[in-house]
C-alpha cells in the first residue's frame, strides 16, 4: 500500500507520507514554514498563528493540517507575508522585548522572525503591560514580559511521572504560564536546559547560565531562520 501522497506548495510539487501535518511535510521538501509554537514530535496546538497559509481560498494552520493527495497550498504569497508580519510586530508589542539586553538575543526565534519579516516599527502601539517574574524555583527563572503563550513548555516539559510542569493561568489577555514550583525543584540540570531550549523567546532562562555564549556566535546571528531546511535540501 502506498502511503505517499503528493501535493503543491506555491507550485512546487512535492511529496510526503499521509498524515504528516504541512510543516513538516513542506521541511520534507525543502520549503520552510515559519512557526513559534510547533514542536516536532509533539501535539500541534496552532497557537502563535505565523503558519497560516491557504489552501482552497482559506486560511489554515498549517502545524494542525494533514497533508492529503492533490492538496494545492499557497505559503509565500504576498497576502500570507504581510498576515505573518502583522502577527510577528503584534507578540513584540504585546510583550516587553528589549532585544539588546535580553540573554536569548541571537537564539531568539521571534527575534529571527522579525529580521525575516524585516520588521522596522511596529504599525501597533506598544502596551508595556507590566508582567510578573518568577525566580521562585532552584533552576529557572520566568520572564513572563517576554512570553507569547506558544505552549511549547505546557505541552513538553513534564516531570518524571508525566505531571506537567508549566500550566496556563486565566484566559484571552489574562492568560499567562505558571510554573508549579515543586516539580520545577526537582529537575536535572539537563532538564532545566531542555526547557529553556524549548522556549523559542527568553522566557524561560537557565539559572547562572546568561550571556554564555558571546554576541556574533549565537544561532541567528549569521543564518537566517528556516536557512538550514532549504540547505539540507539543496545539499542533496
Amino acid at each position: 500500500m502506498n502511503d505517499q501522497v503528493k501535493f503543491t506548495i506555491d507550485g512546487k510539487q512535492c511529496t510526503a507520507e499521509k498524515n504528516t501535518n504541512l510543516v513538516e511535510a513542506a521541511k520534507m521538501n525543502g520549503i520552510y514554514i515559519p512557526t513559534l509554537c510547533h514542536l516536532e514530535g509533539v501535539k500541534p496546538a496552532g497557537s502563535c498563528r505565523i503558519c497560516n497559509v491557504k489552501i482552497n481560498g482559506r486560511f489554515m494552520t498549517a502545524c494542525t493540517t494533514l497533508v492529503v493527495d492533490g492538496m494545492v497550498i499557497e505559503s509565500n504569497t504576498n497576502e500570507i507575508q504581510e498576515l505573518r508580519k502583522i502577527i510577528i510586530e503584534t507578540l513584540f508589542v504585546s510583550g516587553n522585548h528589549f532585544c539588546p539586553a535580553c540573554e536569548k538575543s541571537g537564539n531568539c526565534e521571534l527575534q529571527a522572525m522579525g529580521y525575516k519579516y524585516q520588521m522596522m516599527v511596529p504599525r501597533f502601539p506598544y502596551e508595556f503591560e507590566e508582567k510578573e517574574v518568577d525566580a521562585k524555583t532552584t533552576k529557572l527563572y520566568i520572564d513572563r514580559n517576554r512570553c507569547i503563550l506558544c505552549k511549547r513548555c505546557v505541552r513538553s516539559i513534564k516531570s518524571k511521572d508525566g505531571k506537567s510542569i508549566f500550566a496556563i493561568k486565566g484566559r484571552g489577555h489574562k492568560a499567562v504560564i505558571n510554573i508549579d514550583h515543586k516539580l520545577a525543584n526537582q529537575m536535572t540540570d539537563e532538564e532545566a536546559m531542555h526547557a529553556m531550549e524549548t522556549c523559542p523567546v527568553g522566557s524561560i532562562l537557565r539559572k547562572e547560565r546568561g550571556y554564555v555564549d558571546p554576541i556574533g556566535s549565537r544561532k541567528f546571528d549569521h543564518k537566517p531562520i528556516g536557512s538550514e531546511i532549504e540547505e539540507t535540501v539543496t545539499v542533496k
